[in-house]
C-alpha cells in the first residue's frame, strides 16, 4: 500500500521475481475492466474510486481459489481493507507493506513517469492527480492506520525514499520475520 508514484507496481514486480506469488495489480485490472465498461472507464478517467459493489466483485473474482497472493493497490479504504480481513484473514496470512514517502516525492515521481513517457494517462491531467492523492490522505490512510491495528496482521512501514535495491533488503528480510 502507499500513495501514487511511491513504486507499488516497481517494489510488486522484485518481490514477484524473489518468491511465487500470484500478482495482482489492482491498477491494471482496472484499466481492463474500464475498456469493457464505459461506466468504470468514466469514474476511473475523474480520478475516483471505484464504488465497493463493483471493486469487491472484481477483487473477489481474482482472489478466488489462489495462494500467495501479491495485491498492489488494494484496499484503499477502510471499508475495503475490512472486507479484505474478513473475507480473507482465516484463508491467508496477510502482511501489509506500507511504502511511505512525502507527497512532494509522490509528485515528483508522477512528474517523471510523465517525462519518461510511462505511467497512467490521468497522470498528466494535474486535477486528477491532485485527487488521487486527496483520496489517499483522506480515504486509504485511515485504511492504512487501521490495518496497523489488526490483530494477526503484520505490519511493515517501510520508507521508500532511497535506493531501490537498499529498500528491497529491507523488505526482503522483513518478509522473512
Amino acid at each position: 500500500m502507499g500513495g501514487q508514484g511511491v513504486g507499488k507496481g516497481t517494489f510488486a514486480r522484485i518481490l514477484c521475481e524473489q518468491h511465487d506469488y500470484k500478482y495482482i495489480e489492482t491498477g491494471a485490472m482496472l484499466r481492463n475492466a474500464a475498456q469493457q465498461n464505459p461506466k468504470i472507464a468514466e469514474i476511473l478517467n475523474r480520478g475516483e474510486l471505484l464504488p465497493n459493489d463493483i471493486l469487491l466483485n472484481l477483487m473477489t473474482e481474482q482472489i478466488s481459489g489462489t495462494h500467495d497472493i501479491l495485491l498492489d493497490g488494494f484496499p484503499r479504504t477502510l471499508d475495503q481493507a475490512k472486507w479484505l480481513v474478513q473475507n480473507y484473514a482465516d484463508k491467508f496470512n496477510i502482511h501489509v507493506l506500507y511504502l511511505d514517502v512525502p507527497e512532494e516525492i509522490m509528485i515528483a515521481r508522477i512528474q517523471k513517469r510523465i517525462r519518461e513517457g510511462g505511467g497512467r494517462a490521468d497522470d498528466a491531467d494535474v486535477d486528477a492527480v491532485r485527487k488521487r492523492l486527496d483520496i489517499f490522505w483522506n480515504t486509504t490512510i485511515p485504511a492504512i492506520k487501521w490495518l496497523e491495528t489488526v490483530p494477526g496482521i503484520k505490519f511493515s512501514d517501510v520508507d521508500v525514499r532511497g535506493n531501490v535495491n537498499e529498500n528491497m533488503k529491507n523488505i526482503t528480510l522483513t518478509l522473512s520475520d
